[in-house]
């Protein structure tokens, strides 16, 4: 554990304990800090994380305390164990079916990949578009083809050096969000037959990817706190050729997780020694809880062998489809394969959000979207420990919007979705997140809607359909 999370876990066994109760203030940064000889910065994350569990709530100008209706979140998911061969993969038909229903404003959205729309500055961005699209040089249209606007990779290769990663606006080519970003360097590192190695479980959109370009998967163990288990994945490349890894160490989907930076810095290095480029899905670093952006893995790339992608998609500006990838050594495949193919991403888009980040508005938006999620992941972990049925494990993201739910072994999450749609709910159940449909008694649940009425109600249902139905199978 970090020394944050160790912190946090004493006082949350305190609470356990009801040697804390309910009301009780916790010990004030300062104090926290002088006693236990660590640093102010460390206190403030073990408490956003204990905020996270429900178990301490912060009051203005007076501190920390032991949340009122503090119950202890129950415990995180196991370690994956997938099977240890490659395959094929057939998912794109189920993940039809199931997700079909999250469009339709009138259904509860916990299956939905995506946060709230009013989350973001909509009114303002639309201002920057009319402002630019005034200026806007009509050579521009020609100019920002692939790799995109000159503009916009510079603002972005900005804010990787204020990160402190060394990435150069050559290196980046822009994409129809991030999801184009990853399929083409998915095609730059690929041919039909090949294997590529993804998390399990993991983003249905990945095996989607794969069965497209008709690509084999190799599943590895992945922990619902710290990411893919490195001795798993040395395994695996010990046993298999592998072309590519699309991996996700910052706020995994459908976990949550988030690698520690010694266990990035590891992996970059144990690809680079066997020649294997990493595709980094990083659309979620910027929604932390904590107070500094996770660095990516990309932050110990030294051969160019890092692919990283991210958007603004889930950070600033949904609908606008504007993604990127840094692809190191890859740039100019990337690039053309992108000429080849959608040739450029929409210039008002990228103008939009260039107009956008100069006016500086980017960091003041971003503090309040991870304050929403915070606390609506808060009330989330409450609700659980409330209203799910005994022995629902649940993970506990540092970011992110979503939930990684273990159910009661006889609850069937298929049969769960298809009740919670009867009641205008949706759900992302576990079988969409691996190549043989193995988590069918989990479900990934959305909480990025903190201006959704509907949300507790909701959540409070899909407890009590699961727990008739773990009724019913102990009954059977």
């Amino acid at each position: 554990m970090k020394r944050y999370e160790r912190y946090a876990e004493e006082i949350a066994r305190l609470i356990a304990d009801r040697a804390l109760q309910p009301g009780d203030r916790l010990p004030s940064v300062r104090q926290a800090s002088a006693h236990r000889g660590i640093s102010p910065s460390t206190v403030f994350q073990a408490y956003y994380l204990l905020e996270s569990r429900g178990l301490a709530e912060a009051r203005p100008r007076s501190g920390y305390y032991v949340a009122a209706r503090a119950i202890s979140a129950p415990a995180e998911p196991r370690l994956s164990r997938p099977r240890r061969r490659s395959s094929g993969v057939e998912v794109s038909e189920l993940v039809f079916e199931v997700l079909g229903s999250v469009k339709d404003r009138d259904v509860v959205p916990l299956g939905s990949a995506f946060p709230s729309p009013q989350l973001f500055p909509m009114a303002q961005l639309a201002r920057g578009l009319t402002a630019g699209l005034k200026r806007l040089d009509p050579w521009r249209t020609v100019e920002d083809l692939t790799p995109g606007s000159a503009r916009l990779r510079e603002q972005i290769a900005l804010r990787y050096r204020l990160d402190g990663l060394e990435v150069s606006a050559d290196e980046i080519v822009i994409t129809n969000g991030a999801l184009e970003a990853l399929n083409l360097s998915l095609q730059a590192l690929t041919r039909p037959g090949d294997t590529v190695i993804v998390e399990s479980p993991t983003f249905y959109a990945a095996l989607q990817a794969l069965e497209q370009q008709h690509l084999k998967a190799l599943e590895v163990a992945t922990h619902p706190r710290t990411g893919i288990d490195l001795a798993a994945l040395a395994q695996a490349l010990d046993r298999h050729t592998v072309k590519a890894c699309w991996l996700m160490p910052n706020f995994q989907n459908p976990l949550g997780s988030l690698m520690p930076d010694a266990n990035k810095q590891a992996l970059v290095e144990l690809l680079a020694a066997r020649g294997v480029p990493l595709i980094e899905d990083d659309v979620y670093g910027e929604l932390h809880h904590g107070t500094r952006r996770p660095p990516p893995a990309k932050a110990w790339d030294r051969a160019g062998g890092v692919l990283h992608c991210a958007s603004f998609s889930k950070s600033l500006a949904p609908g606008y489809r504007v993604g990127w990838v840094a692809a190191g050594r890859h740039a100019q495949a990337i690039e053309r394969r992108k000429l080849m193919t959608t040739l450029s991403a929409a210039v008002p888009s990228q103008l939009a959000l260039s107009e956008f980040l100069d006016r500086g508005g980017y960091d003041r938006h971003l503090r309040r979207l991870r304050q929403a999620l915070a606390r609506q992941q808060t009330l989330a972990l409450r609700t659980i420990a409330r209203h799910f049925p005994a022995g629902t494990r649940v993970a506990r993201p540092e970011g992110g919007y979503f939930l990684w739910v273990e159910l009661p072994a006889s609850v069937d999450a298929l049969a769960l979705h298809r009740l919670a749609l009867a009641q205008r709910i949706s759900l992302a159940p576990g079988q969409l997140f691996s190549t043989d449909r193995r988590f069918r008694h989990h479900v990934r649940l959305n909480h990025g809607h903190p201006d959704d009425p509907r949300f507790e109600a909701a959540l409070q249902t899909v407890g009590r359909l699961a727990g008739e139905l773990a009724a019913a199978g102990r009954a059977a």
